[in-house]
């Protein structure tokens, strides 16, 4: 078997999310007793919690859902970057030593531990970096904090490059114990009709 690296937070309760956004909540609609055979649950969440696809809709209106987009972008070869303590935004300068063959999804590691509280002083995506890859054929970004643009910003410029390259996004990763290097990535959004975003398990496999 090949070396799996989960690089899905757990989803709880107390899992950060974006101020007014929906946590994580479960609720028992049915438990194992003499008159019932099985335990049966029911979830309330943002799909925004813990590891997730953003759809086109989440930052265009009259764009894919999750259950709309074409999962060929979320499965197939992966470089795992290094740009630990990078500062706010991933800059071009701290990809580019990474630059030689890039396969088509990229995974950027920001955090020396990702974070289990919400802080809004998170790395994000430079939106001139999200071009400079997809010019270099990268079809899908990804990286280990909340999103690809800082938590005060009204113009979302890295979500809107996403839009205008047709690119697809990965956010609230974990790579604290993934290597720099290539791998096969798995990480499928569910067919969640009309939803903005869908939890994914993501998972890395060696190659």
């Amino acid at each position: 078997m090949k070396q799996l690296w989960d690089i899905s937070p757990t989803v709880s309760p107390a899992s950060p999310i974006f101020p007014g956004d929906e946590p994580y909540a479960l609720r028992w609609t049915a438990q194992l007793s003499p008159g019932c055979p099985v335990n049966l649950s029911a979830l309330t969440m943002s799909p925004h919690v813990g590891a997730h696809a953003d759809a086109p809709l989440h930052y265009g209106n009259d764009q894919p859902s999750a259950a709309e987009v074409d999962l060929q972008a979320y499965v197939g070869p992966c470089r795992v970057i290094h740009a630990i303590d990078c500062g706010p935004l991933i800059q071009i300068e701290h990809v580019q030593h990474a630059e030689k063959d890039l396969p088509e999804r990229v995974l950027v590691r920001c955090c020396r531990q990702a974070s289990e509280v919400w802080n809004p002083e998170f790395t994000a995506y430079a939106p001139e970096t999200v071009a400079w890859l997809a010019a270099r054929g990268v079809k899908l970004i990804g990286l280990d904090t909340p999103s690809v643009d800082p938590a005060d910003s009204k113009s979302l410029d890295s979500h809107q490059q996403l839009l205008r390259l047709n690119l697809r996004v990965l956010e609230n990763l974990v790579l604290d114990a993934v290597p720099e290097g290539d791998y096969e990535l798995i990480a499928l959004p569910l067919k969640l009709a009309g939803a903005c975003a869908s939890p994914v398990r993501a998972v890395l496999r060696a190659i």
